[in-house]
């Protein structure tokens, strides 16, 4: 009986130790900021809530992709779980976003945050980029002006920045100005500033899924993998059968679509409207004569596919102009080849009827209208003149001609000389 009362008490125990104990999810935000990587962020704060804990961001980056930044800074206001931020080193362009979106940001000794002006910097995505920085700061009782100052050089920051620069904040400048909450020299430290004593880290990475994601949807990555899908194509077409440069083409399609579409970037409809042109293009390759309404439509399915997958139309549009002057520089280097391709073969005729083959222009005989002859033969209504001393295959104007007797020419159909008798007087 004691031995049980000692037990219950001892699970007890245990079990307050583990309710005290506050477990922390470190999540590492380091390299570029892309789609897989908001989908790591999503999984980390999932688990946080569902065990009551800790989200602890780490961030050491140069920034990235504006709409994935955005879609972690919602990820980490919606979150139901405390969240910290912590810069290692730095937090720039988009990395800085992600920071300030934290309830609770903190910087090691040294590090940076800021330099987030946008590239390319158009008045439009500037000022809409520099809103979306205030509000975030502003959530949480930062600075609005210093955080639009990251963004937009015309900000003017007496004793800061300057008209014409953009702001990057040190650890030490942040403190000062408000932007950070506290400095602190490694993750044990800050969270015992924040009051945790008892706790236990948990190091999240990504897992291979989301590892492939992230590097599929690198924006190097991206485009290179967009290029090499239509050089793989492209490249198909000047060998007969199908082989290796067509199935690399359509893999790395696969790859580019496929990885956006784990990561959710892109949806079902952006792979049906890319399946769609490549049928629509192949019937106006193979069924449709000509190039017309097919080879249009074709053409605008892939485009809408590829910006549908990229989510944003300047870096689609940035992506299709690299896969497009590389493909054309393909095609002109390869122009012999492609000429004597099958595919092409069957898209242009190549017969030359020349005078090397034996062919000949027909006759003109126009020279022979309003001149006069005789019939050779009887004309029934055709037959055989002799006309300006030369002889000829004729037609009668009507009915039977009989022979030796006088014709005029009187029309001119190519090589078909249409007679008339002549009745004498």
């Amino acid at each position: 009986m004691k031995r049980m009362i000692l037990a219950l008490v001892l699970v007890m125990a245990l079990s307050v130790g583990a309710l005290a104990s506050s477990l922390v999810y470190s999540l590492p935000i380091s390299g570029e900021i892309e789609p897989g990587l908001a989908a790591f962020v999503a999984r980390g704060i999932q688990l946080a809530e569902r065990n009551n804990g800790i989200v602890l961001l780490t961030i050491n980056t140069f920034g990235g992709r504006v709409d994935a930044a955005t879609q972690i800074k919602d990820l980490i206001l919606d979150a139901k779980v405390p969240v910290v931020a912590y810069v290692r080193e730095r937090a720039w362009s988009a990395g800085a976003l992600i920071a300030l979106a934290a309830p609770e940001l903190a910087m090691a000794p040294g590090s940076s945050i800021g330099a987030a002006e946008p590239r390319p910097m158009e008045e439009k995505t500037v000022s809409a980029l520099k809103a979306e920085f205030e509000a975030t700061a502003q959530r949480w009782g930062r600075d609005r002006q210093l955080a639009g100052a990251m963004v937009d050089a015309d900000v003017v920051i007496e004793d800061l920045v300057e008209k014409g620069k953009i702001l990057t904040l040190a650890a030490e400048d942040a403190l000062e100005w408000g932007m950070a909450n506290r400095i602190a020299g490694n993750t044990g430290e800050l969270l015992a500033d924040l009051g945790y004593k008892d706790y236990q880290i948990l190091e999240l990475t990504p897992h291979w899924a989301e590892q492939i994601a992230r590097f599929l949807t690198n924006s190097t990555v991206s485009s290179l993998l967009l290029t090499l899908g239509f050089l793989g194509l492209i490249f198909e077409i000047t060998t007969p059968g199908w082989g290796v440069p067509g199935t690399t083409g359509i893999l790395a399609l696969v790859l580019f679509f496929g990885g956006r579409y784990v990561t959710g970037l892109a949806g079902l409809e952006a792979i049906l409207f890319f399946v769609l042109g490549l049928v629509l293009l192949i019937l106006e390759v193979a069924v449709v004569p000509g190039f017309g309404l097919t080879g249009f439509l074709g053409i605008a399915s892939v485009f809408t596919s590829i910006i549908l997958a990229f989510g944003d139309v300047q870096t689609a549009l940035f992506s299709l102009s690299i896969a497009i002057s590389v493909s054309v520089l393909a095609v002109i280097l390869l122009w012999s080849r492609i000429r004597q391709s099958s595919l092409w073969k069957r898209l242009v005729l190549s017969h030359e009827e020349s005078p090397q083959a034996g062919y000949r222009a027909p006759a003109d005989f126009s020279y022979l209208v309003g001149k006069t002859g005789v019939a050779l033969s009887p004309l029934r209504p055709a037959g055989t003149a002799q006309i300006d001393g030369g002889r000829y295959d004729v037609v009668s104007e009507g009915g039977f001609v009989a022979a030796k007797s006088s014709v005029e020419v009187v029309h001119v159909e190519g090589t078909r000389v249409v007679v008339r008798e002549i009745e004498e007087q």
